[in-house]
């Protein structure tokens, strides 16, 4: 029976410092708020606990991520830690790591063969279930709050490649069809902006020239649900007569949230699933067993609790 990883006691491997070979990861990519955190987070934790770590940019591209892996079971690492540009592209990259017998885990991002893994592997999250429902549930609340029965909202989904886009978008219908939105809501149209602040402005300002009158937007994540408040804050829109969710609890949504202008957020801790990739790396590197699952929970951040996630993302 597999132990229970613990998201604690890094005391105890303050002797791993002689592990061979070190541990590789390979990011999705650098260019990312969250996953920026996630990465420097880990790499401190790495240093703190004395050690190696080599950490590369796959640059969103899947074929320089496989390449990645490969170049580390070519060099011996004692483990590989990846978050995934593609969550349905890791069953290659579990095979590669099986066969050379190297210990692996997933961060942040589920792989698709997350049900099959070998003993010696890992996914280290948090659960997407309790994401976009936090959020849904709260952007409805807000919106009857503000005396609403009925609501139209846009949806602003992440890459469709990424199981959590995937998820959080199945999350607002989900909440919608349990009778858990406190109004009627509306989705006006929901389209991909690919986590993109720079797309989810784009994508907004092309819904606002529809003209179309609507009540808020729910995006799968900050950077989105901030391209859409630069847009809608571009065309003169009162940004109290909306609300905007997001998901991640970054610290420019954390801003936007305190200028008023982002309603809700999801705090999904970076630095505890990048520490948590790394304990499991270390135990499955030493032989020891971890849950295949480690699952470390978001939690809803609104005006009223602002404060005490402002200095954790």
């Amino acid at each position: 029976m597999k132990k229970t990883l613990m998201i604690a006691g890094f005391a105890a491997l303050m002797s791993t410092s002689a592990m061979a070979g070190g541990i590789g990861v390979s990011m999705a990519l650098f260019d990312d708020n969250f996953l920026t955190v996630l990465r420097n987070g880990m790499d401190a934790k790495g240093k703190e606990l004395g050690v190696e770590l080599q950490i590369e940019d796959a640059k969103n591209d899947v074929a320089k991520q496989l390449d990645q892996i490969n170049n580390f079971i070519a060099s011996g690492v004692s483990a590989i830690i990846v978050n995934p540009v593609d969550t349905s592209a890791t069953q290659a990259m579990t095979d590669a790591a099986a066969a050379a017998n190297i210990p692996l885990v997933y961060v942040n991002r589920q792989p698709i063969n997350v049900d099959t893994l070998p003993d010696n592997q890992a996914f280290v999250a948090s659960n997407e279930v309790d994401s976009g429902t936090l959020e849904t549930i709260e952007v409805c609340r807000q919106l009857k709050e503000a005396g609403k029965d009925k609501a139209s909202v846009y949806v602003m989904m992440g890459e469709l490649s990424n199981q959590a886009a995937v998820q959080r978008t199945a999350d607002i219908h989900d909440v919608m069809a349990a009778g858990k939105c406190a109004v009627e809501l509306t989705i006006l149209d929901e389209q991909t902006a690919n986590w993109s602040r720079d797309q989810a402005q784009s994508l907004m300002t092309n819904w606002l020239s529809s003209g179309a009158p609507f009540d808020g937007v729910i995006a799968n994540n900050d950077e989105m649900a901030i391209g859409a408040i630069q847009a809608m804050k571009a065309a003169g829109i009162d940004m109290a007569s909306v609300v905007v969710g997001g998901i991640d609890a970054t610290q420019d949504a954390l801003v936007a949230m305190q200028a008023g202008d982002q309603d809700v957020t999801v705090f999904q801790d970076a630095a505890g699933q990048g520490a948590g990739a790394l304990e499991a790396a270390i135990k499955l590197s030493k032989g020891e067993a971890v849950d295949q699952k480690v699952y470390i929970p978001f939690q809803l951040v609104t005006s009223a609790n602002i404060a005490d996630f402002l200095n954790k993302n």
